[in-house]
């Protein structure tokens, strides 16, 4: 824990571009997952074929992944959010199927019979009804893309990873406890945040619920 203090400013710079890269990579596959699972979840034809092949995709090394594109977009960021994104997407679009199938049909029919369209339905009543499942995969992507991302470092896309490895290279342990102690308390942070939220949303929608009960 020496060099973690002597160095606390690096340190903080490189949990900087961890989080930046955690971040964009959490916000891109969220743009992509949500249409995703709203329509397997309407096309129950389509969902098995779509998780099967994201389940593939998340079944891939990530340093084999990392490696497989760099001959299409180089070294740094974009590679690793591509991958990131990628490993990500199993999680949510499958929280997101989850959630909105698992919603009472009676609930939705309600809504049918109040005159909603089929957008008001999804968006005043169903998505509303399955957010908390929905950030209940966020919050476990988050974890994956924070864990990930640390390999990501060999990819020179900067992030805690580079005390990881600099500290293998070099053969100094202090090094890489700091790295590990860092990425660790990354993760407990946002998984402690994200879990906040999570609780407060599935709240809110019981006292929704309940109350039309």
């Amino acid at each position: 824990m020496r060099y973690l203090i002597d160095n606390f400013p690096y340190v903080l710079s490189l949990i900087g571009q961890h989080l930046v890269m955690s971040g964009l990579s959490l916000a891109i596959a969220l743009v992509i997952a949500l249409p995703v699972g709203i329509v397997c979840a309407r096309v129950a034809r389509l969902r098995n074929l779509v998780l099967g092949i994201l389940g593939v995709i998340y079944t891939i090394p990530s340093l084999s992944l990392f490696v497989l594109l760099i001959p299409f977009t180089g070294l740094g960021l974009r590679p690793a959010v591509i991958a990131l994104v990628a490993y990500a997407q199993l999680v949510l679009v499958r929280n997101v199927v989850v959630g909105l199938t698992g919603i009472d049909p009676a609930i939705v029919e309600a809504a049918r019979g109040m005159g909603m369209t089929a957008a008001q339905r999804l968006w005043r009543v169903e998505l509303p009804l399955a957010l908390p499942i929905i950030l209940a995969g966020v919050r476990v992507a988050m974890l994956s893309i924070i864990a990930i991302g640390t390999i990501a470092a060999f990819i020179n896309a900067g992030g805690l990873g580079l005390l990881l490895f600099d500290g293998v290279r070099s053969s100094n342990p202090e090094k890489i406890i700091a790295g590990a102690a860092a990425v660790s308390a990354l993760a407990i942070s946002a998984n402690g945040i994200l879990w906040l939220i999570e609780q407060r949303v599935f709240q809110a929608t019981q006292g929704v619920t309940g109350t039309k009960n």
